[in-house]
């Protein structure tokens, strides 16, 4: 990943700091047509199980800071219900997906979050959660599933390009053999902006919770 920091056993090396566009990862991976359907074939056949149907509406999430130990990011798949009428929402570059949904899947085993906001987009309105503030937001086990990702990222102790099976970083949560991933020790993001389609923690602490509906003018997003 573009803007990171990682310590080697032969020495640190000189941290990049940048913006990390996941929207054209997933351009990548959605021109590998051959792993794609091997891919859904095995989710179908439940090797690779989601946890959860998703609803096929994508939501915003920023915060102003984000600091996690153990770190993993690999490809996947997300599927709605069949016969789903959001079924054909497809992110770009996406088309005609059919409720599956090639997502990047970024893992945590304990994060940090300072001021969270969440926005999903209904018409005009959008339903907005912030969360945090003077005492942060809390998860173990965060698992974000997203077809974008911007932020400046650091990471400590990175190996990029292991197999997605191998992932060691955060228990139980690993991907398919073959999968392109990274993980890290620690990351750390400022300014982070995700375009979601689920999220899963084991626990999460919000504290100063606010929900409520907001107007949306000019397609912003609420966050």
């Amino acid at each position: 990943m573009a803007g990171s920091e990682m310590t080697t056993t032969e020495g640190p090396v000189q941290p990049t700091r940048g913006r990390t566009r996941w929207g054209r990862v997933v351009a990548m991976l959605a021109s590998a047509g051959v792993a794609g359907v091997v891919m859904f074939l095995l989710t179908a056949q439940g090797v690779l199980a989601a946890q959860f149907a998703i609803s096929g509406l994508p939501f915003t999430v920023t915060s102003s800071k984000l600091t996690g130990t153990g770190f993993e990011q690999f490809g996947s798949f997300d599927s709605m219900v069949p016969g789903s009428p959001n079924s054909n929402n497809c992110p770009p570059p996406q088309t005609n997906c059919g409720g599956s949904i090639i997502v990047v899947v970024s893992a945590i085993n304990s994060a940090t979050l300072a001021d969270l906001c969440q926005s999903v987009g209904f018409g005009p309105f959008a339903l907005k959660i912030t969360a945090g503030g003077t005492t942060p937001v809390t998860a173990s086990t965060l698992i974000t599933d997203s077809t974008e990702l911007n932020g400046d990222v650091t990471f400590t102790n990175a190996n990029i390009g292991q197999d997605a099976s191998t992932l060691t970083e955060v228990p139980n949560v690993v991907g398919l053999s073959g999968v392109f991933a990274e993980q890290a020790d620690t990351v750390q993001i400022s300014n982070l902006r995700q375009t979601n389609w689920a999220t899963t923690a084991s626990t999460f602490t919000l504290p100063n919770l606010h929900l409520a509906f907001v107007a949306t003018p000019n397609g912003s997003s609420g966050c």
